[in-house]
């Protein structure tokens, strides 16, 4: 197996995982990527990749939307996944990266660790997590961590949480996309994946659906937490490894 078919099955690996973990398949995708590419290079990758993913997750998942968290968490989203996208380019690539795999990590453990930890269902708290989200999506290629753990404190049901994550994510991406675009970081080489990305994202949603049906709502939670955890540590471990 050569280095792109390699790539792309993993790609298939992380976008099942993601549907299944309901934050997305960007925070296993872009530590994946950080094997083959440079950071800069999978930043773009992923903004691609998740456009066509998260057209699927909103078609397969067609229930409903929440419309509350689309205006008081994707709104923001939008605007500071803008602004981490500009700082991206300002930020060495290697602390980006040492910062990923300790911002999963910690993430992960806190909620695993403080199982009765919520947070509350309100405006104020859907802002800022919506703000968290758009610049960690900006600035380190993923944020679906931390907007899953806000859209978690309304108990949705599982298809509405993940359709309405999946608009939010859409239009993060489609920001960044074009602000990745004017960084530099979108070229010839990275084109040439979308088309293969693209069915990606569409068998991966559809097979992390159907694994879904089986997994009961009260483990929804837990699992997705374990992988960000099991990711984090690799983060860390191929950054280390390559120096």
């Amino acid at each position: 197996m050569n280095l792109k078919e390699s790539f792309l099955l993993l790609a298939l690996v992380a976008e099942i995982i993601g549907t299944i973990g309901g934050f997305g398949s960007s925070v296993f995708f872009v530590p994946i990527g950080n094997f083959y590419f440079d950071f800069y290079t999978v930043l773009g990758l992923t903004a691609v990749f998740h456009l066509s993913s998260n057209l699927s997750k909103i078609f397969l998942f067609k229930k409903g939307l929440n419309k509350f968290l689309l205006l008081y968490i994707g709104a923001p989203s939008v605007v500071f996944v803008i602004l981490g996208g500009y700082l991206s380019k300002i930020v060495k690539s290697d602390y980006l990266e040492v910062i990923l795999g300790v911002f999963l990590i910690a993430l992960a453990l806190l909620f695993l660790i403080k199982k009765n930890l919520v947070i509350k269902a309100e405006k104020k708290e859907s802002i800022i997590g919506g703000s968290l989200s758009g610049l960690t999506a900006g600035l380190l290629g993923t944020g679906g961590a931390i907007r899953g753990l806000t859209m978690a404190a309304f108990n949705l049901e599982k298809s509405v949480f993940i359709a309405t994550s999946a608009f939010i994510d859409f239009m993060i991406d489609f920001s960044r996309t074009i602000v990745y675009y004017q960084n530099g970081y979108i070229g010839s080489e990275e084109i040439k994946y979308v088309p293969f990305l693209f069915v990606i994202g569409l068998v991966g949603t559809f097979i992390g659906k159907k694994i879904l049906n089986y997994i009961p709502q009260s483990k929804f939670k837990r699992i997705s937490l374990v992988l960000i955890l099991v990711i984090g540590v690799f983060t860390l471990l191929n950054y280390y490894v390559l120096q």
